[in-house]
C-alpha cells in the first residue's frame, strides 16, 4: 500500500475514530443496514472521531442521499475500507479502471444497500456497440463488483453527442433494468478525444444527453477556474432532477515542479528544433510570472489552496457529490475533513488571487477550444488530461498506456510547431510547450 510520509497506518489508526474497534466503524445504523440510506441520520462527528462525513445529498432523480465527498479512483482496498468507515457511501469505478474487482472485494463485505455503486463502459465508433456487446462488457463488470446489481452505470468519456442516442447501449441497460440487475444510467464527459473531426465541447455533449431524458447522473469536470461551461451543464441537471458528480476539481498546479521540468528538458537537449527554444521560453516566462503571483500574495500553502478549490465546488448547491482520488491515509484525512465545509473569505480571495495570476498555466480541462487550430489533429484535451493522470493522481502506469494508445499525432510534433495552439487559446495558455512537457513525461522521453 502506498502512503507519503508522515502519516503511516499505525498514526492514522491513532488519530481517528476508525482504529478505535469494529464497534465503533459501524455507529452509522445506516452503514448497519438498519435504515435505507435515504431516511438515515447524518453521523455527527465527534472531537474523538472527526474522520466522518458530515454532509449527505440527494443524488437527484435517484433519490439516494450520497456522501458529499464520495470515492473516485481508488485501487488500495485498506484505503476503500477506511472510506466506507469514514461513511463515504458513493463508489465511482469503470471497466479502463482496473479497479472493479477491488471494489467488489471491499463492498461484498458490508450492507450493499447503503452503497451507491456506479462503473462505466467506454463507446467508441467503430467499435461493437450492439446491445448484446454492451450486455456482454456490462455483465462482466456485475462479476468483477461481485454484486447482484449496480446502481449507475455510465456512458464513459462521450466525445460526440451523437453517441448519447446509441440504442444499442440504451436496449441494453433497460434489459438490465428489467432484471433488476441495474437501476440507474449515467455519462461522463472528459472534453474532446479531437482526432479528425470538429470537436464538441463537454455542455454540447452534456445538454445533449440532459435533453435526451435516459441518463438519471452525470459526472463532468468543474473547477473554480474552469467554471463557465460547468455552471451550465450544473444548472440544466438541477432543472431536469439529474444526479451531478464531480471530478478534475483542483486546478492548482505545481509550479516549482515545472520550473525543474523546464530547466531540465533545456539540459537535456543540446540540438533542439527551431521552434524549441522559444516555446521553452513562453513557458518559462508564464511560470516564472506565476511564481512571483505566487510568492507576492501568499499562495504558497498548496494543501490549503487544493483544500479551498474543493470547498468552492462543495459550496455549489448544485453538485450532489465530489469524486476525489484516494492514495493513502493522508488523502483520507485531507479530503474527508472538508465534508460539510464551504468556502471562506479568505479562501475566496486567494483563489480569486490564485486564478487572475495562475490560470495561464491551467489548461482547462474539458475545453479542447484550441484543437481545431492543430494542423496536426493532435488531441490536446486528451494528452493534458493524461499529463493531469500522471501529475496530480499518480496514475503514472494508467496515464502512460493510454498516452501511448492514441489513435493520433502525438505531442512530440509540438517541437516542429509554430504554436497554432497558443495562437487559439482563448485564456493565453503556453499550450505547445506544455504539450511539449506531457510528451516527455509520458513517454519518459
Amino acid at each position: 500500500m502506498s502512503n507519503k510520509p508522515g502519516m503511516n497506518r499505525r498514526n492514522f489508526l491513532k488519530n481517528s475514530a476508525i482504529g478505535v474497534g469494529a464497534g465503533m466503524l459501524g455507529s452509522s445504523p445506516w452503514l448497519l443496514g438498519q435504515q435505507s440510506p435515504a431516511s438515515a441520520p447524518q453521523p455527527t462527528p465527534t472531537p474523538e472521531s472527526p474522520l466522518k462525513i458530515k454532509e449527505f445529498r440527494t443524488l437527484g432523480r435517484t433519490g439516494f442521499k450520497v456522501s458529499d465527498i464520495s470515492s473516485g479512483f481508488v485501487k488500495d482496498p485498506v484505503v476503500l475500507e477506511r472510506l466506507l468507515d469514514a461513511g463515504v457511501n458513493y463508489i465511482d469505478s469503470a471497466e479502463s479502471y482496473n479497479n472493479e474487482t477491488v471494489v467488489g472485494d471491499v463492498i461484498k463485505k458490508r450492507d450493499r444497500k447503503s452503497l451507491f455503486i456506479t462503473t462505466k463502459m467506454e463507446l467508441k465508433e467503430g467499435e461493437d456497440i450492439s446491445k448484446e456487446a454492451c450486455l456482454k462488457r456490462a455483465r462482466k463488470s456485475l462479476e468483477n463488483l461481485k454484486t447482484d446489481y449496480i446502481d449507475c452505470l455510465m456512458m464513459h468519456g462521450v466525445e460526440k453527442s451523437a453517441m448519447v442516442k446509441s440504442e444499442g447501449f440504451h436496449a441494453a441497460m433497460q434489459l438490465l433494468k428489467n432484471e433488476g440487475r441495474l437501476r440507474f444510467v449515467g455519462i461522463s464527459n472528459h472534453g474532446s478525444n479531437w482526432f479528425v473531426d470538429p470537436v464538441e465541447t463537454m455542455e454540447k455533449v452534456l445538454t445533449a444527453a440532459a435533453l435526451d431524458g435516459r441518463f438519471d447522473v452525470m459526472l463532468l469536470a468543474y473547477n473554480f477556474i474552469n467554471e463557465d461551461n460547468g455552471d451550465k451543464v450544473l444548472k440544466l441537471c438541477k432543472e431536469k432532477n439529474i444526479g451531478t458528480t464531480l471530478m478534475k476539481t483542483n486546478p492548482i498546479g505545481n509550479i516549482p515542479v515545472l520550473k525543474e521540468r523546464i530547466a531540465k528538458a533545456k539540459a537535456d537537449n543540446q540540438e533542439v528544433p527551431e521552434y524549441y527554444p522559444p516555446m521553452i521560453t513562453r513557458l518559462e516566462e508564464k511560470a516564472k510570472k506565476a511564481a512571483e503571483f505566487i510568492k507576492q500574495y501568499k499562495l504558497e500553502d498548496y494543501p490549503r489552496m487544493r483544500q479551498a478549490a474543493i470547498r468552492f465546488v462543495l459550496s455549489n448547491p448544485n453538485v450532489n457529490t465530489v469524486c476525489c482520488s484516494f492514495k493513502n491515509f493522508d488523502d483520507i484525512e485531507s479530503f474527508i475533513t472538508l465534508s460539510g465545509t464551504r468556502l471562506e473569505d479568505m479562501d475566496k480571495e486567494k483563489l480569486s488571487a490564485y486564478k487572475e495570476g495562475c490560470s495561464a498555466l491551467y489548461c482547462r480541462h474539458a475545453c479542447g477550444l484550441c484543437e481545431p487550430a492543430c494542423p496536426h489533429h493532435v488531441p490536446v484535451n486528451s494528452i493534458m488530461r493524461f499529463n493531469h493522470y500522471y501529475e496530480a493522481q499518480g496514475k503514472e502506469k494508467y496515464a502512460m498506456k493510454h498516452y501511448a494508445k492514441l489513435p493520433a499525432a502525438k505531442a512530440d510534433l509540438c517541437a516542429n510547431c509554430s504554436g497554432h495552439c497558443e495562437k487559439a487559446c482563448p485564456y493565453g495558455v503556453p499550450v505547445q510547450g506544455l504539450l511539449y512537457m506531457a510528451h516527455r513525461t509520458l513517454s519518459l522521453a
